[in-house]
């Protein structure tokens, strides 16, 4: 039996939303899910790898290392260089010394799946696939009434 909210698939665990308002989920409702999707592990052991997984990708981004999960995508690190910014209640200049910033680029495969899931949830939005086509040729996104 399925839980709610995952689903198995060639991909690997799908999560989906199972609370509609939210936008996000965070690490406990992610700890949680996997531990439904895997029953035979307990819900300490899923938190616990959970933490070790993160802990192990912040050491290797702290240390420099480039991160690259085929399918998912790479985390590394972008320099940003030193530059003059304004205090923000007095508007004084202020120098900014130079950090560096976690970037990451999704993999092809995330890229597709979230176009796919995206494309998908535009045209139920829009109604039918009549009426996102008519928006879609004449290219300004208003209906087009000629036709």
């Amino acid at each position: 039996m399925q839980p709610a909210g995952a689903r198995d698939s060639a991909e690997g665990l799908r999560i989906t939303g199972s609370r509609p308002s939210k936008d996000f989920v965070n690490r406990s409702e992610l700890v949680e899910r996997l531990a439904l999707a895997m029953p035979q592990l307990s819900l300490r052991d899923v938190e616990l790898a959970v933490r070790i997984l993160l802990a192990h990708l912040t050491e290797a981004l702290a240390s420099g290392q480039r991160i690259e999960l085929r399918g998912f995508g790479s985390f590394s690190l972008h320099y940003q260089a030193p530059r003059a910014g304004r205090h923000p209640r007095t508007g004084h200049p202020v120098s900014l010394p130079g950090r560096y910033i976690p970037h990451f680029k999704p993999g092809k495969a995330l890229r597709e799946q979230v176009n796919r899931s995206h494309t998908a949830r535009a045209v139920r939005q829009t109604g039918s696939s009549k009426r996102y086509a008519a928006h879609s040729r004449n290219g300004t996104g208003e209906k087009d009434i000629s036709a």
